[in-house]
């Protein structure tokens, strides 16, 4: 036999078969195995644990008064009755926070008739907060229960015992929102300088194109439709200059003065 060959088979003998050399243990596989499956499972006890919490913490702040409304705060009311806000929002004081039904007081709080706008929030930890924007008076009218104001967009709302001083009245066939002399005249009313607002007595419509305003003293304005407002405030007030009793600037492009 050649040495080579005796070599080979002395290496052969000494060693394992490759088949059995090229192998690893079976068990050398299970300690990695059992570490694999209890890091699966650590995760999922994790995963279950922290969903339990969530729903833990969710049912503690929905269902317990922990986060309870303890106090109702009202701003941006002047002519409102704080109490008859409070009555319509209807906040169930200690009941969960986050079940305040927002919309819903705000749709109760805006059917009294001086609420212009209203916003209704939660604020943590235990507030609701409710915001009004009350109507601004432009006018006052005489309707069949007495004295009301009418707001800048034709609203009337707001009874008063008298009419007030520094309001002018408003003379319309019917006071409405939705009708075209008076949006045409309350237009007119708030889009004129203040200066000459405050001197308007009486404003009348007979139609949305029939403008008039009375001054105090007695000067009359032909105002005519709601268009052109700035130019015609500029025309009028070089034509008030003058002397007379009956301004027209219903076009202002040919503005005149009468006695």
């Amino acid at each position: 036999m050649a040495p080579t060959q005796q070599k080979r088979q002395a290496r052969r003998g000494k060693g394992e078969p490759h088949s059995v050399r090229g192998r690893r243990p079976a068990t050398a596989k299970r300690p990695s195995r059992r570490k694999t499956s209890w890091k699966i499972l650590r995760r999922r006890v994790v995963a279950v644990l922290s969903v339990l919490a969530i729903i833990g913490l969710a049912a503690v702040l929905l269902f317990t008064p922990l986060v309870g409304v303890r106090q109702v705060t009202v701003t941006g009311i002047d002519r409102i009755d704080r109490a008859d806000v409070i009555e319509l929002a209807r906040i169930p004081m200690r009941y969960s926070l986050l079940r305040i039904d927002t919309e819903a007081a705000e749709r109760a709080v805006a059917t009294l008739p001086q609420v212009e706008s209203v916003s209704v929030s939660r604020s943590l930890p235990a507030t609701v907060r409710i915001e009004i924007t009350e109507r601004t008076s432009v006018a006052y009218f005489t309707a069949y229960d007495g004295i009301r104001l009418v707001d800048r967009e034709g609203v009337p709302f707001h009874r008063v015992g008298g009419p007030p001083k520094k309001l002018p009245e408003l003379r319309v066939d019917t006071v409405a929102a939705d009708d075209a002399a008076t949006r045409a005249a309350t237009a007119v009313l708030t889009g004129i300088p203040d200066r000459l607002a405050s001197r308007v007595a009486t404003v009348s419509a007979p139609s949305s194109v029939d403008v008039e305003l009375r001054l105090r003293g007695g000067k009359v304005i032909q105002w005519g439709d709601a268009e052109q407002i700035e130019r015609k405030s500029q025309v009028l007030a070089a034509l008030l200059t003058r002397p007379g009793k009956v301004y027209d600037v219903s076009s202002p492009g040919l503005p005149t003065v009468s006695r």
